[in-house]
């Protein structure tokens, strides 16, 4: 079902909403379903975070969130009218409905986009509307902080992955494995940062900035094209499973 919105989320209370209303209406195994799925644990608990009083600039970080959320936004909004999506996250929607890929490679490929293209372009953005720098304190703590929780995020995705699978041949499994153990959310961040910084230094000098910008574009989508790599690993079917119906495989429930 095609859903776009009129305007942009204005609040982080409105992007977990409209993310949540994103996953209730997505097929489950589709690759953004994925996506948004890690990434409403993200801003469900950078919420939790700003309400306990562990961010040091809270509405920085709340803007911060709801510039980033509202370009994930845009790009779900331009792919269900099969509009341009720019290169970034075409990977990720180019192989959303691809069976063979499995849902932690959607994850890390859409956090991936997120991360190392729409990150410091929002960083940049939020910067300028509040009259700040990234090297002005507490910008970066803050940064860092989101990006511990993503590592978070990361790591229960793994663990979630590896549950799946428990019934796989060690042989068949490893490619898989050898795919998905190369994207890094810590080295992700890092990187984002060092783009951000860049931008920020180049925002006036606009053949510098678009020069960076694609680059970084660039780059982005080579580490996409990579993670959404096909690699089917068959799984055996538990004989009382076979006998009940129960789907196996990277898509099943767990």
């Amino acid at each position: 079902m095609t859903q776009a919105h009129a305007r942009p989320a204005q609040s982080a209370d409105e992007v977990v909403e409209r993310m949540r209303a994103i996953g209730a209406r997505l097929d489950p195994g589709d690759g953004i379903a994925c996506f948004n799925r890690m990434h409403l644990r993200v801003a469900a608990l950078v919420e939790r975070r700003i309400a306990v009083g562990e961010v040091r600039d809270p509405a920085f970080v709340e803007r911060l969130g709801v510039l980033l959320a509202n370009q994930y936004f845009d790009v779900l909004d331009a792919a269900d009218l099969g509009r341009e999506v720019g290169d970034a996250w075409q990977p990720l929607v180019d192989a959303r409905d691809d069976r063979r890929v499995w849902p932690v490679q959607f994850a890390f490929a859409g956090t991936n986009a997120h991360l190392c293209h729409d990150l410091p372009l929002a960083v940049v953005e939020t910067c300028i509307e509040r009259r700040t720098t990234p090297d002005t304190p507490p910008v970066h703590e803050d940064y860092v902080l989101v990006g511990e929780l993503l590592v978070r995020a990361e790591a229960e995705e793994r663990a979630g992955f590896e549950r799946r699978l428990a019934g796989a041949a060690a042989g068949a499994a490893e490619p898989l494995r050898h795919l998905v153990g190369a994207f890094s959310t810590a080295r992700a961040r890092e990187a984002a940062w060092a783009a951000t910084l860049s931008l920020w230094h180049q925002r006036n000098i606009r053949p510098l900035f678009d020069a960076t910008l694609a680059a970084v574009t660039a780059g982005t989508a080579l580490a996409g094209r990579m993670l959404v790599t096909p690699i089917p690993i068959p799984i055996p079917i538990p004989e009382a499973e076979a006998e009940a119906g129960t789907e196996t495989g990277p898509f099943a429930a767990g």
